[in-house]
């Protein structure tokens, strides 16, 4: 390899990263100190480089975690191991932007934002010509405010993929781009389906469940608004789902398959994500307002403020954190049953808080066992429960899967239960097979091959398929 002669200047937001540490910066300030939200805007009042500085000092950057861009640090590995002189010069405040060069241990040099100096665009353009001259470093930078240091730059270097900014470069003759490298971060639309998880939309066929075990699928209107109680609470969901992964993504990049989310990888910045959820969240208000009953947008409501107190505190705390989630379950039942005015079934809420419940407990489980892989005495990041809590955890799901069987052979002597079906002894050939359903699935996450999200599992899982075929055709059997 020839060694070049100039020191190579490195940007950092956007090019040795692919997220920004100014957002990073926010959002875990956000998840740290939620009620104090305002100072954000007080302080961005006084400037950039005064909130940087505030931000740089109440954050907690680990660096390790942090979503590089592979082939660029590869490449400056390279660079350093051939000799060459590598300075990290960042819009970035400059504490946080040490603890980066700390932890890559490759940069000779640190040339950041610090007291009122924001160095960006034009004012980095000055701070490096000063220190080297023009024409006397090479630059590595990826965005239209890196023009300026660019025409200093004797060569310089692109991690970008558009192709707007690959066209304006070639319109300045004074730069030579050596080398493009990608920014590594996959389609914009395919990371925005992802952060949407539509997949995760098949949770909300649980507000159908009232309509139908009500046997009233065949009502029209209420099937109607069935529908439209599905797709405002997919748009609350989806709002929720971007909410808790901006505020879960320190604990994301800890856990061994959540570091993939859109956001922990830095595959979509976290500015999108905070303009997203609020609109989603509004959407999903306004189609509830003017299309289904009120008390309907209260569930809504209820739903959507107890996620959040999930997301920022209770999702630390120790079994309370699984009552919630199934909580969360049995309230779509309840919005299904508001929506489509059938009268709420206590056999239905009390079936639905015990089987989620125990979905929950195998979510935690699974958590358990993968950390057990990796810290064998310690905690989950950013959970209550340590490895040792395992065998509780799974005592307690296992019992709460095997209390909602019992629940449902208690419904077969219901009076109501007569009415609706013909012959109602029947239903309880469904009883063996939850108790099969449960006690594999539990097996499952005992082996450790559980997905992180149960129902996801079931719903790829053919055995799980077979096993509602023959739940929904016992229960058709009891009709006729």
């Amino acid at each position: 390899m020839v060694l070049e002669e100039k020191p190579l200047v490195v940007d950092l937001d956007g090019s040795l990263l692919k997220t920004d540490l100014l957002y990073e910066s926010v959002n875990q300030f956000f998840a740290l100190f939620p009620l104090q939200f305002w100072k954000i805007l007080l302080w961005a009042f006084r400037g950039k480089a005064y909130l940087k500085k505030q931000l740089a000092l109440r954050i907690k950057l680990n660096s390790s975690l942090l979503p590089y861009n592979q082939g660029v640090l590869n490449w400056l590995f390279e660079q350093k191991a051939a000799g060459r002189d590598l300075i990290l010069a960042t819009a970035s405040h400059e504490i946080l932007a040490r603890s980066v060069a700390n932890h890559l241990n490759i940069f000779t040099e640190v040339i950041a934002t610090k007291n009122t100096i924001n160095l960006r665009g034009e004012v980095k353009k000055i701070a490096l010509c000063n220190k080297f001259g023009s024409k006397g470093f090479d630059y590595l930078g990826d965005s239209m405010i890196d023009i300026p240091v660019w025409k200093e730059a004797n060569n310089s270097y692109a991690v970008t993929n558009s192709q707007r900014l690959n066209k304006t470069l070639k319109k300045f003759p004074a730069i030579k781009i050596k080398t493009i490298f990608p920014n590594e971060r996959p389609n914009f639309l395919v990371s925005l389906i992802k952060t949407l998880r539509i997949h995760q939309w098949i949770k909300n066929l649980l507000i159908f469940i009232p309509i139908i075990a009500a046997h009233r699928l065949f009502d029209h209107l209420g099937l109607m608004q069935a529908v439209l109680a599905f797709i405002a609470f997919s748009l609350c969901a989806s709002a929720v789902y971007i909410l808790n992964d901006l505020l879960d993504v320190e604990n994301d990049r800890n856990h061994l398959r959540k570091r993939l989310r859109v956001f922990a990888a830095g595959n979509l910045s976290l500015l999108i994500g905070w303009l997203l959820w609020p609109i989603f969240i509004i959407s999903a208000i306004f189609l509830s307002l003017f299309t289904l009953p009120f008390m309907f947008l209260v569930v809504l409501g209820l739903y959507f403020f107890i996620t959040l107190a999930y997301s920022f505190r209770l999702k630390r705390v120790v079994i309370l954190d699984v009552l919630i989630l199934a909580t969360l379950y049995t309230l779509r039942i309840i919005a299904g049953a508001i929506a489509t005015n059938v009268p709420i079934s206590f056999w239905l809420l009390t079936f639905s808080l015990f089987i989620f419940l125990s979905l929950a407990f195998v979510k935690r489980f699974g958590e358990l066992k993968s950390s057990a892989s990796i810290n064998p005495e310690g905690a989950i990041y950013g959970r209550g429960y340590t490895t040792e809590d395992g065998e509780m955890v799974a005592t307690m799901g296992l019992a709460s899967g095997y209390l909602s069987v019992l629940v449902l052979a208690l419904y077969i002597q219901d009076s109501n239960t007569a009415v609706l079906y013909r012959a109602p002894q029947i239903i309880w050939m469904a009883c063996p097979v939850m108790l099969y359903w449960i006690s594999r699935t539990w097996l499952i996450t005992h082996r450790g091959l559980m997905h992180d999200d149960p129902i996801i599992f079931a719903v790829k899982d053919k055995v799980s398929w077979a096993v509602a075929i023959c739940f929904i055709f016992i229960f058709i059997l009891a009709s006729f």
